[in-house]
């Protein structure tokens, strides 16, 4: 092999040596990058429903590439313990806004916030806009039945109006009771987070009157006012508002008094006497 030969060679050589060089520094660096913005957080180990207690088989640990999410919890005796306010499923990362506060415990009572109360009412499957009313939804509040005799006339029968609006739903799901022949039956129960003026309401119309839960949308917070409607509205084609209720009188009654009669007086005079002389309308008198 001449010498043109073997510096072609070893040039090719040099050049495919620092080729790879720069690949290999090129490649080294992306992936020391990549593992520099790797963070290690806490997941769910499977799903985890609202109302329970995390334990240490709940959870553990994930590679997330980047920045951890705001909230994350990287270390796992952070979250053991602690209640879940919102499900949570699995390999998604447990944030601190998904569990309650450090000593609060479990259950229900831990989903609620600060000032609420959570007031349960039995309704049936139709009454819940069948089976459609879960945890996380808005509902309004109906309640229907005979007003008392003061506060509506009674000839207008049921009537319902709107008592809640834009009520938030904690729990939807089935509660063990027994009938009147003492046999178990399953009632659908409904816990809906309230204010306490919102409870006592509640509880009364739960005991007094028929509830019917009505979905919205939860985006949409506005208030309506709506008047109410009778049974009576019902048949006239529209909802027309309640006529003024009126007086009852009490006691016996007087009869009407006849109509006072009109009278005429007449001046009659016979030279120098005079007389006078009284006529009833409709009557003649001489």
């Amino acid at each position: 092999m001449n010498k043109r030969v073997q510096l072609i060679l070893f040039s090719a050589f040099v050049i495919a040596a620092l080729c790879s060089y720069v690949v290999y520094r090129v490649v080294g660096t992306r992936i020391a990058a990549t593992h520099r913005q790797t963070t290690r957080v806490v997941v769910a180990a499977k799903d985890i429903k609202l109302g329970s207690v995390l334990k240490d088989t709940d959870l553990g640990t994930a590679e997330l590439a980047g920045p951890a999410p705001k909230g994350s919890i990287l270390n796992t005796q952070d979250a053991v313990g602690r209640g879940v306010i919102s499900d949570i499923y699995e390999g998604e990362p447990v944030l601190q806004n998904r569990l309650a506060a450090v000593g609060a415990g479990g259950g229900l009572a831990a989903t609620i916030r600060p000032g609420m109360r959570a007031c349960a009412i039995k309704v049936d499957e139709v009454v819940g806009v069948a089976g459609f009313v879960t945890a996380g939804m808005h509902v309004d509040v109906l309640i229907s039945g005979n007003p008392p005799a003061a506060a509506a006339a009674p000839v207008e029968g049921p009537k319902v109006r709107t008592l809640l609006q834009n009520i938030e739903v904690l729990s939807a799901g089935t509660d063990i009771q027994r009938d009147t022949d003492g046999k178990p039956q399953q009632v659908q129960v409904v816990n809906l987070l309230v204010t306490p003026e919102q409870a006592e309401s509640l509880s009364l119309a739960s005991n007094q009157t028929k509830i019917q839960l009505v979905l919205r949308n939860p985006l949409d917070t506005a208030i309506a006012e709506p008047p109410g409607t009778a049974v009576a509205a019902l048949f006239q084609g529209k909802s027309a508002p309640a006529p003024a209720s009126r007086p009852v009188r009490t006691g016996p009654v007087t009869p009407k008094a006849a109509p006072a009669q009109k009278m005429f007086l007449v001046q009659v005079f016979n030279g120098s006497k005079r007389s006078d002389q009284k006529f009833v309308d409709g009557e003649e008198k001489q």
